[in-house]
Protein backbone atom coordinates (compact mmCIF):
# COMPACT_ATOMS: atom_id res chain seq x y z
CA UNK A 1 0.00 0.00 0.00
CA UNK A 2 1.22 3.44 -1.07
CA UNK A 3 2.73 5.58 1.86
CA UNK A 4 0.06 8.29 0.02
CA UNK A 5 -3.27 8.01 -1.08
CA UNK A 6 -2.63 7.75 -4.93
CA UNK A 7 -5.44 6.78 -8.22
CA UNK A 8 -6.88 3.28 -7.11
CA UNK A 9 -5.22 0.94 -10.75
CA UNK A 10 -2.42 3.17 -11.66
CA UNK A 11 0.84 1.70 -10.50
CA UNK A 12 4.56 2.90 -9.82
CA UNK A 13 5.09 5.96 -11.31
CA UNK A 14 1.88 6.34 -13.06
CA UNK A 15 -0.37 6.97 -10.07
CA UNK A 16 2.72 9.64 -8.62
CA UNK A 17 2.05 11.49 -12.14
CA UNK A 18 -1.65 11.40 -11.69
CA UNK A 19 -1.36 12.47 -8.22
CA UNK A 20 1.16 15.57 -8.86
CA UNK A 21 0.19 16.61 -12.58
CA UNK A 22 2.76 20.27 -11.57
CA UNK A 23 5.93 17.20 -11.64
CA UNK A 24 4.37 14.94 -14.36
CA UNK A 25 4.63 17.05 -17.07
CA UNK A 26 8.70 18.03 -16.26
CA UNK A 27 9.32 14.75 -15.68
CA UNK A 28 7.83 12.93 -18.30
CA UNK A 29 9.20 15.56 -20.73
CA UNK A 30 12.96 14.68 -19.40
CA UNK A 31 11.73 10.91 -19.91
CA UNK A 32 10.95 11.98 -23.54
CA UNK A 33 13.72 13.41 -24.50
CA UNK A 34 16.38 10.63 -22.76
CA UNK A 35 14.28 7.72 -24.21
CA UNK A 36 11.76 8.29 -27.00
CA UNK A 37 12.83 11.24 -28.67
CA UNK A 38 15.56 11.21 -32.13
CA UNK A 39 19.24 10.22 -30.80
CA UNK A 40 22.12 8.18 -32.29
CA UNK A 41 21.49 5.64 -29.08
CA UNK A 42 18.70 3.47 -30.19
CA UNK A 43 15.48 3.63 -28.13
CA UNK A 44 15.87 -0.24 -27.47
CA UNK A 45 19.66 0.83 -26.21
CA UNK A 46 18.44 3.44 -24.20
CA UNK A 47 15.50 1.51 -22.59
CA UNK A 48 18.26 -1.31 -21.76
CA UNK A 49 20.35 1.05 -19.50
CA UNK A 50 17.26 2.66 -18.22
CA UNK A 51 16.17 -1.17 -17.25
CA UNK A 52 19.64 -1.97 -16.00
CA UNK A 53 20.53 1.03 -13.49
CA UNK A 54 16.75 0.31 -12.32
CA UNK A 55 17.86 -3.66 -11.55
CA UNK A 56 20.88 -2.09 -9.72
CA UNK A 57 18.77 0.13 -7.68
CA UNK A 58 16.31 -2.67 -6.68
CA UNK A 59 13.49 -0.81 -8.48
CA UNK A 60 10.77 -4.00 -9.43
CA UNK A 61 8.46 -1.84 -11.22
CA UNK A 62 10.99 0.29 -13.73
CA UNK A 63 12.73 -2.59 -14.26
CA UNK A 64 9.80 -4.56 -15.10
CA UNK A 65 8.47 -1.37 -17.38
CA UNK A 66 11.34 -0.44 -19.25
CA UNK A 67 12.67 -3.93 -19.52
CA UNK A 68 9.38 -4.58 -21.92
CA UNK A 69 9.85 -1.34 -23.35
CA UNK A 70 12.85 -2.31 -24.33
CA UNK A 71 11.77 -5.73 -25.69
CA UNK A 72 9.31 -3.78 -27.68
CA UNK A 73 11.72 -2.39 -29.46
CA UNK A 74 13.45 -5.66 -29.94
CA UNK A 75 10.89 -7.51 -31.41
CA UNK A 76 9.66 -8.94 -28.13
CA UNK A 77 13.08 -10.89 -27.21
CA UNK A 78 13.08 -11.20 -23.99
CA UNK A 79 15.88 -13.07 -23.58
CA UNK A 80 18.19 -10.34 -24.96
CA UNK A 81 17.27 -8.18 -22.12
CA UNK A 82 16.79 -10.01 -19.49
CA UNK A 83 20.87 -11.25 -20.47
CA UNK A 84 21.60 -7.60 -20.19
CA UNK A 85 19.47 -6.80 -17.20
CA UNK A 86 22.08 -10.13 -15.93
CA UNK A 87 25.20 -9.55 -16.98
CA UNK A 88 26.20 -6.78 -19.76
CA UNK A 89 29.45 -8.17 -20.05
CA UNK A 90 28.32 -11.16 -21.21
CA UNK A 91 25.46 -10.20 -23.00
CA UNK A 92 24.76 -10.29 -27.28
CA UNK A 93 25.24 -6.35 -27.26
CA UNK A 94 27.89 -4.26 -28.79
CA UNK A 95 30.83 -3.25 -27.61
CA UNK A 96 29.71 0.26 -27.71
CA UNK A 97 26.49 -0.25 -24.96
CA UNK A 98 28.62 -2.85 -22.68
CA UNK A 99 30.65 0.14 -22.72
CA UNK A 100 27.87 2.63 -21.89
CA UNK A 101 26.00 0.27 -19.34
CA UNK A 102 29.41 -0.14 -17.34
CA UNK A 103 29.23 4.18 -16.78
CA UNK A 104 25.56 3.76 -15.85
CA UNK A 105 26.76 1.42 -13.22
CA UNK A 106 29.11 3.77 -11.99
CA UNK A 107 26.80 6.18 -12.10
CA UNK A 108 24.05 4.13 -9.77
CA UNK A 109 26.85 3.86 -7.46
CA UNK A 110 28.26 6.97 -7.09
CA UNK A 111 28.49 9.36 -10.18
CA UNK A 112 31.53 10.43 -9.05
CA UNK A 113 32.98 7.11 -9.68
CA UNK A 114 33.29 7.21 -13.50
CA UNK A 115 36.19 7.54 -14.36
CA UNK A 116 38.62 8.22 -17.52
CA UNK A 117 39.35 4.36 -18.28
CA UNK A 118 35.46 4.15 -18.60
CA UNK A 119 35.03 7.37 -20.20
CA UNK A 120 38.03 6.05 -22.93
CA UNK A 121 36.39 2.65 -23.36
CA UNK A 122 33.18 4.12 -24.35
CA UNK A 123 34.64 6.47 -26.68
CA UNK A 124 37.03 3.63 -28.21
CA UNK A 125 34.04 1.68 -29.27
CA UNK A 126 32.26 4.56 -30.66
CA UNK A 127 30.19 6.43 -28.40
CA UNK A 128 29.71 9.79 -28.77
CA UNK A 129 30.13 12.50 -26.27
CA UNK A 130 26.38 12.98 -26.59
CA UNK A 131 25.93 9.45 -26.07
CA UNK A 132 27.55 9.50 -23.08
CA UNK A 133 25.90 12.53 -21.58
CA UNK A 134 22.74 11.04 -22.33
CA UNK A 135 24.31 7.65 -21.04
CA UNK A 136 25.20 9.67 -17.43
CA UNK A 137 21.64 11.74 -17.49
CA UNK A 138 19.64 8.26 -17.83
CA UNK A 139 21.31 6.33 -15.06
CA UNK A 140 20.75 9.84 -12.76
CA UNK A 141 17.11 10.63 -13.45
CA UNK A 142 16.52 6.87 -13.27
CA UNK A 143 18.17 6.55 -9.76
CA UNK A 144 15.70 9.71 -9.12
CA UNK A 145 12.53 7.48 -10.90
CA UNK A 146 13.45 4.82 -8.76
CA UNK A 147 13.59 6.28 -5.58
CA UNK A 148 10.32 8.11 -6.50
CA UNK A 149 8.46 5.27 -7.11
CA UNK A 150 9.78 3.08 -4.01
CA UNK A 151 9.92 5.90 -1.92
CA UNK A 152 6.26 6.22 -2.30
CA UNK A 153 5.63 2.59 -1.93
CA UNK A 154 3.47 2.27 -5.61
CA UNK A 155 1.70 -0.10 -6.00
CA UNK A 156 4.06 -2.49 -8.42
CA UNK A 157 1.90 -5.46 -11.04
CA UNK A 158 3.09 -8.85 -10.48
CA UNK A 159 1.74 -9.98 -14.43
CA UNK A 160 4.29 -9.26 -16.51
CA UNK A 161 1.38 -9.42 -19.21
CA UNK A 162 0.27 -5.58 -18.47
CA UNK A 163 3.57 -4.31 -18.44
CA UNK A 164 3.82 -5.97 -22.32
CA UNK A 165 0.73 -4.43 -22.85
CA UNK A 166 1.74 -1.23 -21.82
CA UNK A 167 5.31 -1.18 -23.30
CA UNK A 168 3.89 -1.17 -26.70
CA UNK A 169 1.84 1.26 -26.44
CA UNK A 170 5.37 3.70 -24.64
CA UNK A 171 7.22 2.31 -27.65
CA UNK A 172 4.97 3.77 -29.90
CA UNK A 173 3.63 7.14 -28.79
CA UNK A 174 6.47 7.80 -25.80
CA UNK A 175 6.37 9.47 -22.63
CA UNK A 176 4.59 12.53 -23.58
CA UNK A 177 1.86 10.57 -25.36
CA UNK A 178 1.72 8.51 -21.77
CA UNK A 179 1.31 11.77 -19.90
CA UNK A 180 -1.91 12.88 -21.95
CA UNK A 181 -3.44 8.97 -21.18
CA UNK A 182 -2.44 8.64 -17.74
CA UNK A 183 -5.40 7.11 -16.64
CA UNK A 184 -7.26 6.22 -20.42
CA UNK A 185 -4.37 4.06 -22.12
CA UNK A 186 -4.28 0.59 -23.00
CA UNK A 187 -3.55 -1.39 -20.26
CA UNK A 188 -4.36 1.59 -17.83
CA UNK A 189 -5.58 -0.96 -14.87
CA UNK A 190 -2.52 -2.96 -15.28
CA UNK A 191 1.14 -1.79 -16.42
Amino acid sequence: MAHIKLEEGLPGIRGLLAFRPETAGPLSALADVLLHADNTLSRADRELIAAYVSALNGCTYCRESHAAIAACHLGGDEAAVAAVIRDPERAGVTPKLKALLGIAARVQQDGRRVGEADVARARAEGATDVEIHDTVLIAAAFCLFNRYVDGLATWTPRDPAGYRERAAYVAGQGYAGVLRTVAGAPGADRA
